[in-house]
């Protein structure tokens, strides 16, 4: 079930799930959510979340386990080699995605080395609807580049378009034509784009992407860790699937691919990952890799436990009722903005709830991190910590240059059965606020600006006084109020 029709006429997301188990929150006074931002160098990341009262950074690793994942922990065979919680889990991954071999990896981004070592040359290009941050950050550090062919939809804020996240094809022929393939590393699907608002990649164009890839002998590899929103999607928005099995829809997208990679703390609501191959040479390959970055074979710097839960997770990734939970949460959060007149990427996608940072933001100069700034005052007025993802996010250019990002974005990121309601109205109240008192923010600048993934743990300071207008402004509003 996803959304419930209230005999009011309302619509309302109804959780399929009861809460047995809480964790208290505490939501500090804006003089010290403004301290506490100034102390993370206006790094959403670098906060404690001790700190934070709603923490939307990201799902990854944070949605909730079920009771059934927890059970199975208490089983697992704490072997280093030939374990049999290994044996578990890859049977269940054979199981949901029909591929032969599986390699255990520590999470997501593991999974994407040892997929670049192999594949990735210097001067090489991977073609990919979008990029993630990490994916390229390996694709570059092994000499190759990345060249993104998503559709025109998938970089326009407001849209209908149901399936943002599709590969354009002409541009695809064209790339092939321009490169050869010979120069190609690997085509890459990202499932749910992560980067761009979470648009799901329809079925119709990752079948025409594979007839394409086969036929030109390029590798066309999958990133499965947004696999369960691009499930839900393709379920509500494509008429032919809408009758069919979400396991018969996951078998028939992994007999498109050569590799399938994921992050069990997406997908899996378990912390680890895995690459998943048909071919026994390519696997045999990458085999080699597992030992020397990760960990033997049947563990794959995994805990065991987390292996066991891992695979009670995946499983229940084939339910449609855990699969809904965090698009129709999405959905409600988007809703409730665009209500408040709150700009935020359409149709909401998956993963989380997006905010338009360069519309929120218009006053504020690109090269000054407009969502970055956006998601610092987020927290300095709600104590909800979000993620940027726009020329923050972005790596610089060989000659230092910004690569300034086609879109400027807050995520909000809902995890899998965390929170309610009224924190997400909440959330949209506070933010909705901040909307209409939006010219307070100003911009920021580096202080300490690392070479790789500067986002993680890169440290600003904001540009003028903003942060002490934007608690001046709030307190007159809010009075004592948190």
């Amino acid at each position: 079930m996803s959304n419930v029709t209230l005999f009011s006429g309302e619509n309302i997301p109804l959780e399929m799930h009861k809460v047995r188990m809480i964790q208290k929150l505490k939501l500090l006074p804006i003089e010290e959510r403004k301290r506490c931002i100034e102390e993370a160098g206006f790094n959403t990341f670098l906060l404690k979340n001790r700190d934070v009262f709603l923490d939307m950074l990201t799902d990854s690793g944070v949605n909730a386990m079920s009771e059934n994942q927890y059970a199975a922990m208490m089983q697992a065979d704490d072997s280093y080699a030939g374990s049999e919680t290994f044996y578990r889990l890859e049977s269940v991954l054979q199981d949901v995605f029909g591929m032969e071999y599986f390699l255990p990896a520590h999470q997501g981004r593991a999974c994407e080395n040892i997929i670049s070592q192999i594949l990735v040359k210097p001067g090489s290009v991977a073609l990919m609807n979008y990029h993630f941050t990490t994916t390229k950050a390996h694709i570059t550090v092994m000499g190759g580049s990345v060249e993104e062919i998503i559709s025109d939809e998938g970089l326009k804020i407001q849209s209908t378009a149901p399936f943002k996240g599709d590969i354009d094809i002409n541009k695809l022929n064209e790339a092939i034509s321009r490169l050869g393939k010979d120069k190609i590393a690997f085509m890459r699907i990202e499932a749910g784009t992560n980067l761009v608002g979470g648009q799901p990649v329809s079925m119709d164009n990752m079948r025409e992407v594979s007839r394409i890839c086969r036929k030109e002998g390029i590798p066309l590899v999958y990133d499965a860790s947004l696999l369960t929103d691009n499930l839900y999607f393709i379920k509500i928005r494509d008429e032919k699937y809408k009758d069919a099995d979400i396991k018969d829809i996951t078998r028939e997208i992994a007999s498109m691919m050569d590799i399938v990679y994921f992050s069990g703390r997406k997908l899996g609501s378990a912390r680890g990952g895995g690459i998943l191959v048909s071919d026994r040479e390519l696997f045999l390959k990458m085999r080699e890799l597992v030992p020397l970055y990760e960990g033997f074979l049947t563990y794959g710097g995994m805990s065991v436990r987390e292996m066991e839960a891992m695979a009670v997770g995946i499983k229940e990734a084939m339910d449609m009722d855990i699969v809904n939970q965090t698009p129709i949460f999405v959905e409600a959060l988007c809703n409730e903005l665009i209500s408040k007149g709150v700009p935020v990427v359409t149709p909401p996608g998956g993963l989380g709830c997006h905010v338009d940072a360069s519309a929120f933001c218009s006053h504020i100069p690109q090269t000054q991190y407009r969502a970055g700034a956006l998601g610092a005052s987020v927290f300095i007025s709600s104590g909800v910590r979000g993620m940027e993802r726009g020329t923050l996010s972005e790596q610089r250019n060989e000659d230092g240059s910004e690569r300034l990002a086609e879109m400027e974005l807050l995520r909000l990121a809902i995890p899998r059965r965390v929170f309610t309601l009224s924190q997400l109205k909440y959330t949209a109240d506070r933010i909705s606020w901040l909307w209409e008192n939006r010219k307070l923010i100003g911009g920021l600048e580096f202080v300490e600006e690392p070479r790789v993934l500067r986002f993680f743990f890169g440290r600003l300071k904001p540009i003028g006084n903003w942060p002490e207008l934007l608690v001046k402004k709030f307190r007159e509003d809010f009075g004592e109020s948190l």
